[in-house]
């Protein structure tokens, strides 16, 4: 059976990325895989299909959410191989803070150290190639540095990467990791098995916050999904956070951040750090610790 290739050339890199994280998280079908190449002055992007798409849907959906015209989408019939495998083995390691991300195709490459993580995304979102991954990560670097959260939880986990790079900056901390897709769990669970973290993190498939979960379980929640659903969880991670707790929110873009800070701010949480990177934004967000909503005047503490 053939596949299909939509691609599509671009001369900014940030637009590129931009571009590749809307074709994968924000418009549908979401291809099987995706690369980004620099080819010569401007930057070749590419999604894989088992099922050619639509392309005046894929571009009218892509005009919805970009914040610059759509380039010209090409479409072309390919052998039929696994392009997953092929795509991430063509992507190089990732530095987000003191973090260095890498697929299995660059060890004996990457010099191995306390905060490298062995990552292969398979099936599941998280490769820390996009850039909401990217400010995850670059945000738990910062807060570890200020503050020791005991309770973490990664909601909507993919393939684990924010749990298992908690795991190694908040060591004895208990961690958390839930996913409703059952094959993103298997596959943080391999990686999780491959970082030497299989026994610091709790796994499970779960819609939302995970069944059982106490009010104040948590004092850090990193959820890097989408803004609909985060702004739909917000008064479940309000109830799951201790007071003075973090929240790390992404997988919204630049535009889509003002909705999501509004809602958190009147359900107690006050901003501390809006991050942009290539379009897309990660917000930290504090649960105010005498419950005030937005009119409050009391500045939020990291510390401990």
């Amino acid at each position: 059976m053939p596949s299909y290739k939509i691609s599509a050339t671009i001369s900014d890199k940030e637009a590129a990325r931009t571009l590749s994280g809307a074709l994968s998280e924000l418009v549908f079908p979401p291809p099987d895989a995706m690369t980004m190449f620099e080819a010569g002055e401007d930057w070749l992007v590419e999604g894989y299909y088992n099922e050619a798409p639509d392309l005046q849907g894929l571009s009218h959906q892509l005009g919805a959410v970009l914040p610059f015209p759509v380039p010209p989408l090409r479409l072309e019939e390919v052998p039929d191989e696994n392009w997953v495998a092929i795509s991430q083995a063509a992507l190089p390691p990732v530095t987000a803070g003191r973090f260095i991300v890498h697929g299995s195709h660059d060890i004996g490459r990457v010099p191995r150290g306390p905060n490298t993580l062995l990552i292969d995304a398979g099936e599941a979102f998280g490769t820390a190639h996009h850039a909401t991954t990217q400010g995850c990560l670059m945000a738990l670097d910062e807060l570890s540095r200020k503050r020791q959260f005991e309770r973490v939880l990664d909601l909507g986990c993919g393939s684990g990467v924010l749990a298992i790079a908690a795991s190694r900056v908040l060591r004895g901390a208990q961690i958390d990791a839930s996913d409703n897709d059952p094959v993103a769990i298997a596959v943080a669970r391999s990686n999780a098995r491959r970082n030497g973290a299989a026994t610091c993190i709790r796994m499970r498939v779960a819609e939302g916050i995970p069944r059982g979960t106490l009010p104040g379980t948590y004092d850090l929640i990193l959820a890097n999904i989408l803004a609909d659903p985060l702004i739909a969880l917000a008064p479940d991670i309000a109830r799951a956070l201790v007071p003075g707790g973090v929240t790390v929110l992404s997988g919204l873009l630049n535009r889509q951040a003002a909705p999501v800070i509004a809602t958190y701010r009147a359900h107690g949480f006050a901003l501390v750090n809006h991050r942009r990177l290539a379009g897309w934004s990660t917000l930290t967000l504090v649960k105010r610790r005498n419950g005030a909503a937005c009119g409050s005047s009391a500045q939020p503490r990291l510390a401990a």
